[in-house]
């Protein structure tokens, strides 16, 4: 059996009012990305890793998935939920194909891939933070104007050398260690929210949905195992008749 999977139908009929599945996601400037329509988690923990996004169509794919710890609530719409993202970035994630939870290899294979532009593409999601960084031209290294601007959001004396026992990365590094907050943040006037690595505390929906399937998570894998099974063979007795 693999190791995540969907909830597909599976419903916890005597909570439907605080089912996630059919909430609006928002991206970045407020923009309506889809509806998350289905969510992947793990069979051992029932935690959620990822929330399904069902695009109505302007996605080739329809369908993408968000890391549920880049979820928050929405503080415009709500019972609603939003993530630093566009449809541009989007766009430049791998494609999502339910499939490949079908065996742990060609997932772990997908989400290496997937991981990857949270880090390094697009979406600039600094490996080990939990910030969406999208750089300006004026930000890129290198340039002499961007490091003195960068100096100073850092707290650094703007164009001090740098430690000899460290790099200029580093030194931002400490200062922002030393300043940061452990809390889930939302900064007065910012583009970005700081999201504890957890999907914990997300909003009170989020939460209780979560917590729903937690204790329920071995009959809401064993259902939505049986319910692809059942599918798959009425597949097949179709192509036979």
């Amino acid at each position: 059996m693999a190791q995540y999977g969907l909830l597909r139908d599976y419903r916890f009929s005597e909570a439907a009012e605080d089912d996630i599945r059919g909430s609006k996601l928002y991206g970045l400037n407020d923009e309506k990305l889809g509806k998350i329509d289905d969510v992947i988690f793990d069979y051992a923990s029932g935690s959620i890793r990822y929330a399904v996004v069902d695009t109505g169509g302007w996605l080739s794919t329809k369908k993408f998935i968000v890391p549920a710890d880049r979820i928050r609530a929405s503080s415009e719409h709500k019972d609603d939920f939003a993530a630093d993202l566009n449809k541009q970035q989007i766009e430049s994630l791998p494609p999502y194909k339910e499939s490949d939870l079908e065996s742990d290899q060609h997932w772990a294979n997908y989400e290496g891939e997937y991981r990857s532009k949270w880090e390094s593409g697009p979406v600039m999601h600094r490996a080990q933070t939990d910030r969406n960084i999208t750089p300006t031209t004026q930000q890129m290294t290198g340039n002499l104007s961007s490091e003195r601007a960068a100096d100073r959001a850092a707290g650094l004396p703007s164009g001090s050398p740098l430690p000899s026992t460290g790099t200029r990365a580093e030194a931002e590094a400490d200062v922002r260690a030393a300043s940061a907050s452990t809390g889930r943040i939302v900064p007065a006037g910012a583009d970005t929210v700081v999201i504890s690595n957890s999907a914990a505390g997300i909003g009170g929906r989020w939460d209780t949905f979560q917590s729903r399937l937690r204790e329920r998570r071995k009959e809401a894998a064993g259902v939505g195992s049986a319910e692809k099974a059942g599918t798959e063979s009425a597949g097949t007795l179709r192509k036979a008749v």
